[in-house]
């Protein structure tokens, strides 16, 4: 299993709602929220292509909704921000093209019996450097680029367009985030604004709000739009698929990842859902102070409902070994796909929210798999003589910022 080490940099990085691909992400996810709206039965599998002014939306939908894909596509851009014609890009002017068709009956036949919808490996994860029980530097990240969008819509600056990103990099020592080595921000603005105006108003509307003092120091190094202009963006700029920014979906680097991405598959794709379910159970492990960090994988063959395994990872601060969280694991938490739609709720139209800043780590009503609900009961259950301290001391978590959930 995996050894920690002590003393290192780590970095995470966050992209906007105005990223080509995070776009794509939340147009598959409105399609799925359209169609759960009025069919909790429906299945969708729908990815989004964008280049320039088009935008190529296809896969397979079975479904009784009255589905009218154009003017969800035309909505959902106009929401991201898309609307001013000197941009390049706009919801009104794009061409959108549908090529979608039905499930495959030979998926169908195996998820109608309560089966996985498909073969794969699924990650969740948690620790306790933050107060969602998330990585310091993705959380980070996330906020940087949340406070972007806030920034944009606000017009506390009035030169910011939707396309963005940052990264921050983070120092660790003993393990723990102790601060903040680098940070890039780069975002999307218009023609008019100075390079040097557009750095001072990032650090000082952006960052200062987002990062905590104590984790900056004289040494943190700034790197703010570095090529010096970034006036062509979204899908002018480059082109943006569904399902490019996993690691951004996730945990940043930190934990591992099975491969699948989320956005425009109904909670039957366990790709989705069982990523869902394994971010829970880490969660309230965690949150029970069973352990400092936890990673959960399932496994899962196309339509058998049990997983095909189930392993837990507490890299040496758990205080049960990993064979006995996944004892307490199977005896509290449903892990069948059914179980698992079921106990979180997931056939809700709740889905284009997820598809910016991070599927994890965010106190949005809508996302079951944050509670701690868990937690108390994994406690009773892990209790028994066969309980061991951790190998390593839990110190106190570090915030994240300023946007507390």
């Amino acid at each position: 299993m995996s050894k920690t080490i002590q003393h290192y940099l780590f970095t995470s990085e966050s992209v906007t709602e105005g990223h080509p691909d995070k776009m794509c992400d939340q147009i598959s996810d409105a399609v799925l929220d359209a169609v759960l709206a009025s069919d909790r039965g429906g299945r969708v599998a729908c990815e989004v292509m964008v280049k320039d002014q088009a935008v190529y939306v296809a896969g397979e939908v079975t479904t009784s909704a009255a589905l009218e894909v154009e003017q969800v596509v035309r909505n959902t851009i106009a929401a991201i921000g898309y609307t001013d014609p000197e941009g390049g890009f706009t919801a009104e002017s794009c061409s959108v093209l549908v090529n979608l068709t039905r499930q495959s009956l030979d998926i169908n036949i195996g998820v109608e019996t309560g089966g996985a919808g498909d073969q794969g490996l699924m990650f969740g994860y948690a620790c306790d450097e933050t107060s969602e029980l998330m990585p310091f530097a993705l959380m980070t990240a996330h906020k940087l680029c949340q406070r972007l969008a806030e920034v944009r819509r606000q017009k506390i600056v009035d030169f910011l367009r939707p396309d963005g990103k940052a990264q921050v990099t983070v120092e660790y020592a003993a393990g723990r985030p102790v601060r903040v080595d680098t940070i890039v921000v780069s975002t999307q603005h218009s023609p008019a604004v100075s390079i040097a105006v557009l750095r001072e108003a990032i650090r000082e509307c952006v960052i200062k709000p987002v990062i905590p003092s104590s984790m900056l120091d004289a040494s943190t190094k700034y790197h703010i739009n570095p090529t010096g202009r970034f006036v062509t963006g979204g899908p002018v700029g480059d082109s943006g698929l569904t399902g490019r920014k996993i690691i951004v979906d996730t945990y940043g680097g930190t934990a591992h990842h099975g491969g699948g991405s989320f956005s425009g598959k109904d909670p039957t794709k366990v790709d989705r859902s069982a990523s869902y379910m394994a971010r829970y159970i880490a969660k309230n492990i965690v949150a029970a102070e069973l352990a400092r960090r936890a990673e959960v994988q399932l496994a899962y063959a196309i339509g058998v409902a049990e997983p095909v395994s189930v392993m837990v990872d507490a890299f040496g601060t758990g205080h049960l070994d990993n064979a006995e969280f996944v004892e307490v694991i199977r005896r509290e938490f449903q892990l069948t796909p059914r179980g698992i739609i079921e106990s979180l709720n997931l056939l809700r139209p709740i889905y284009r929210k997820t598809a910016s800043y991070g599927h994890f780590g965010r106190a949005e009503p809508e996302f079951s798999w944050e509670r701690t609900d868990k937690a108390q009961d994994l406690r009773a259950g892990a209790a028994g003589p066969r309980r061991r301290k951790p190998d390593v001391r839990a110190p106190q978590r570090q915030g994240s910022g300023s946007q507390q959930p």
